[in-house]
Order: structure tokens, then C-alpha cells, then sequence
């Protein structure tokens, strides 16, 4: 019980974090901008923390799976993304719906890389 309670407030923090990031970033002609730079920066520290925080510090099973499925989970969302997509193709931006799905797609990849190879190395440091 005591780590569904973890989870849920975890979770709160990463939605509120999401939230915020929101706000301070703008869409620009209707290019979902915040919900891309949300779900890259969230993939990156995904990544980090699992090649090297947890590995580094032997974090507990349980605080593993709060910070990565409560916090970032929250943080991050494939939904928005897919939502986000349909809404461009839907009012007729094609063009938009593409490059938002290729920036997530490739962004995310390219951030989870770099989160890994940066994670590894400051384990071994």
C-alpha cells in the first residue's frame, strides 16, 4: 500500500510537471511543441537514470518503478502525442502531422540514446 501512495504522489508530481512545462512553452502555428519537448526531455532522463543512477546507486525495485512509471510516466504521453497528430490531420496539416510525428519519433530516439550513453558513462565514473 505504502508504494501505491509513492506511486500516485509521484505521479501528481510528474502530471504537475508536465503541466507547467506546458504553460512556459507555447505551440507555435499549431505545432504541439510543448508535448514534443515534454516527452524528448522525459525519454532522455528515462534513459539516464535507468543506464546509470539505478545502477550506480542499487535504488530499491520499488523506487525504480516510482520514478520511472510514477514520475516520468506521468511526465511523459504517448496519448498527447497521438491526440496531438490526429488533430493535425484532421484540420487538413499534413505537413505539420508529418514532421511532429517524424520530431517525436526521431527526437525521442536520439534523446533515449544520448540519456543512455550519458547514463553509462557517469555509472563508470
Amino acid at each position: 500500500m505504502k508504494k501505491v501512495l509513492w506511486m500516485g504522489l509521484a505521479g501528481a508530481a510528474g502530471a504537475t510537471m508536465r503541466v507547467l512545462i506546458g504553460q512556459a512553452v507555447p505551440n507555435v502555428s499549431g505545432f504541439p511543441i510543448s508535448t514534443l519537448a515534454v516527452n524528448v526531455i522525459g525519454t532522455f532522463l528515462l534513459c539516464f537514470i535507468i543506464a546509470g543512477a539505478f545502477r550506480t546507486l542499487s535504488a530499491h525495485k520499488d523506487v525504480q518503478d516510482i520514478v520511472t512509471t510514477g514520475f516520468l510516466g506521468s511526465f511523459t504521453t504517448f496519448s498527447a502525442l497521438s491526440v496531438e497528430t490526429v488533430l493535425l490531420v484532421e484540420n487538413n496539416q499534413f505537413i505539420l502531422a508529418g514532421l511532429y510525428g517524424l520530431c517525436s519519433i526521431l527526437g525521442g530516439l536520439s534523446a533515449g540514446g544520448l540519456g543512455f550513453r550519458l547514463g553509462r558513462k557517469s555509472a563508470r565514473i
